[in-house]
């Protein structure tokens, strides 16, 4: 399928050919009829996108903070790698589409297969042929509103949710100032909610479009519109002198004179409400003299940026919050389907999707035309979905790998550490790559040399010239999806966590029985490290139980990400101090035996992140991991000390090693690596040798088992043994 991409790197916006992505659960797979281009959101990031590096630093100070702090903590080479991986992520452009659902996820109970709806959401309703979209984005249209008008649907939510927050009565005054699409939107909304509108903008041609809404329509009745040097005596007049009781600020500049005007026009304790971006440094005086209330509304209503709303489909209880962004797209429909809400006079461009890189040239002023609405159009014709999921690249045919490589999902993990680690890996073919967007998918197949992309996960599972599968998925699927490539013959690499509970790990235990040629890893490079094979040299011929302590500055992450959820990512415990555990189960060469494990309290900022675990091993070894959220992120991640048998070595954060005894000390120094590439090549050699996996199953299973009894203690306030 075609969709428009924006390269953030070199600034260039394309359409380019992706595979038709898979909706996952919740979510509805969408032929898209149209959709509309934002001028103001999506042109900003046009406009960042086209900055140079030095431009791009100048104006995003926060990004420049946080890569320093990575080159002081992880140095320059990997910084600057990093910091161009992410540059080279094509967005996906579009929040506002149209069009008829294809195929269905599981659990859209409400949706059917060949409805017409209304859809929204950054990274879903995406200017492509076809979109994935979660239901809560989801407005069924009737039958009398057409897809272009239903494609503005997500920005009238926006005008309509900044329109609530006002919290207007029937019969009061409302003034817009700036009437750009949303502007034009809002008036339509205040004039349908029985209030009579003033709109305000330096446009001649924009205030006679808004005049002519109120004049031609009786239902726009009560609605007039003035140029900004009329402003302030077309006010006085239209409010009999009295001020407005609303003012929405739906400008796009950042001049301060919108928040000006606004506190001119408005009455005594009168609300003003900014949708649009416009300059915010609010004059004191006039400000405090009325009393006035100034809210900054945030997109298109009680839900955005909430993943649990949006992605996971848990609405908000109607009783509680009446309006959410489903609601306010619903109602802006409704509107639309009565006819209180225009679209057709705002449209003045349509392009079809092939020429969409043009409407972007029209809107960042590239091509010096007026413009208000411009649409995206899709063809009609529908291929077969199955085979539209995967898109094939003439890639050179090498001499014969022993690990004919199919990966499973193209993240920022796949793309910005594991396959760099492996592309030039003589012995690892690179096959296949999925991800159920598509879009990534493609993104990596293209950039590492995969000879195919797709959004299918059965395609790779199922494709008899694979032989080895890579899971790099979310923690939740890892375990379904172990046991499927296991069952498919495949050999498996798998990403930490093996598996989130209990139950998903004695399912692929009992698969692995039935599998005994079939080989499994996990991805505990860190043993795998130059330094950490050396510290394990060190120790070889230990005579007695050792003690290690493992010091992890985590960073902070925050409660509403994936990986906080127990459901999604298992939590920080067992989905990423599974790492540091297995590093010391790697130097003792056996799993724990127990655990007792003492946390921090939460105060309602951290979940379980801030722990300190403390192993026993069968040895008698004794091993502690402290894993802290609550430290600066400019301070290195990984320290280890380990004391043993008159000998003391500490690894610092894979960059230097100290060997320490009989009062000397060796210290070794180097380029932070730690281990992806040798993991993946000791994985390769079992798999051509027939040997024994590169991590004893004894110890996957066993370091899985362990974390969930550090959980299991954290909370029982117990010690635990582990079985």
């Amino acid at each position: 399928m075609k969709q428009l991409l924006q390269n953030m790197k070199n600034g260039k916006t394309v359409v380019e050919d992706v595979p038709i992505p898979t909706p996952r659960t919740g979510m509805a797979l969408v032929k898209t009829a149209a959709s509309l281009v934002s001028a103001g959101t999506e042109r900003m990031v046009v406009e960042f996108a086209e900055k140079s590096l030095v431009g791009k630093a100048r104006s995003r100070p926060d990004l420049v903070k946080q890569v320093l702090d990575k080159a002081r903590r992880e140095g320059i080479a990997p910084t600057v790698q990093a910091a161009f991986n992410r540059l080279d992520q094509p967005m996906a452009l579009g929040y506002s589409s149209a069009g008829t659902i294809a195929t269905l996820g599981a659990n859209m109970s409400g949706f059917k297969v060949g409805q017409r709806v209304a859809c929204a959401g950054g990274g879903y309703a995406v200017h492509a042929e076809y979109a994935v979209v979660p239901r809560n984005l989801l407005t069924p249209l009737p039958k009398n509103v057409d897809f272009e008008s239903a494609a503005f649907a997500t920005l009238g939510a926006i005008a309509m949710h900044g329109f609530r927050l006002a919290e207007p009565q029937v019969g009061e005054r409302v003034a817009i100032v700036g009437l750009g699409l949303l502007g034009l939107l809002a008036i339509q909304i205040a004039s349908a909610a029985g209030c009579s509108v003033l709109g305000i903008d330096i446009d001649p041609k924009r205030v006679a479009l808004a005049s002519s809404l109120g004049r031609f329509d009786s239902a726009q009745r009560g609605l007039e519109a003035v140029r900004r040097s009329k402003a302030v005596d077309s006010s006085a007049a239209f409010t009999a002198n009295r001020g407005f009781d609303v003012v929405l600020i739906c400008a796009d500049t950042s001049s301060n004179d919108p928040v000006e005007l606004a506190a001119v026009i408005a009455r005594d304790r009168a609300r003003i409400v900014a949708t649009g971006a416009v300059g915010l440094n609010i004059p004191r005086k006039i400000y405090y003299e009325k009393e006035l209330s100034f809210i900054n509304s945030r997109s298109y209503g009680p839900g955005r940026y909430d993943s649990s709303y949006e992605e996971s489909g848990n609405d908000y209880p109607l009783g509680y919050v009446r309006w959410t962004e489903g609601r306010n797209i619903e109602s802006v429909v409704e509107l639309m389907s009565d006819g209180k809400l225009k679209v057709e006079p705002l449209i003045t461009h349509r392009f079809p999707i092939d020429q969409a890189a043009t409407a972007y040239e029209i809107i960042t002023g590239k091509k010096k035309e007026p413009f208000l609405g411009v649409l995206l159009a899709y063809s009609e014709s529908v291929g077969k979905l199955e085979s539209s999921k995967v898109v094939r690249f003439n890639v050179p045919t090498f001499k014969p790998a022993t690990c004919k490589l199919g990966v499973l999902g193209a993240g920022l993990y796949a793309n910005a550490t594991l396959l760099p680690a492996i592309k030039d890996i003589e012995d690892i073919e690179l096959v296949g790559i999925a991800s159920s967007g598509g879009l990534h998918a493609q993104h990596s197949a293209k950039k590492f040399g995969f000879a195919y992309a797709t959004s299918s996960d059965d395609e790779i599972i199922n494709d008899p010239n694979i032989n080895t599968a890579a899971i790099l998925t979310r923690h939740d699927t890892h375990a379904d999806l172990v046991i499927k490539a296991l069952k498919a013959g495949k050999h498996v690499f798998v990403e930490k966590p093996l598996a989130i509970n209990s139950d998903q790990l004695s399912a692929i235990s009992k698969q692995l029985v039935k599998n005994e040629n079939c080989l499994l890893t996990v991805g505990f490079n860190r043993r795998f490290a130059p330094l950490a094979q050396l510290l394990s040299t060190f120790y070889q011929d230990r005579k007695e139980p050792l003690y290690a302590h493992y010091r992890v500055n985590a960073g902070y992450i925050p409660l509403n990400h994936w990986t906080q959820n127990p459901e999604q990512g298992g939590g920080r415990i067992i989905g990423e101090a599974c790492h540091f555990i297995d590093f010391i189960t790697f130097l003792v060469g056996a799993p724990p035996v127990s655990v007792t494990a003492h946390a921090l309290p939460d105060n309602g900022k951290y979940r379980e992140d801030n722990v300190s675990m403390t192993f026993t091993f069968p040895d008698g070894s004794m091993g502690v991991v402290d894993y802290l959220a609550n430290g600066d992120k400019s301070f290195p991640k990984e320290r280890v000390e380990v004391f043993c048998g008159g000998k003391i070595a500490v690894l610092d954060d894979f960059r230097a090693l100290e060997l320490i005894e009989d009062g000397k000390k060796k210290e070794i120094r180097g380029a932070q690596d730690k281990g992806w590439k040798n993991e993946m090549l000791a994985f390769a050699k079992a798999i051509r040798e027939g040997s024994q996996p590169p991590i004893p199953y004894e110890q996957l299973i066993g370091v899985t088992k362990a974390t969930f009894a550090a959980v299991e203690s954290l909370r029982s306030r117990n010690a635990i043994d582990i079985q």
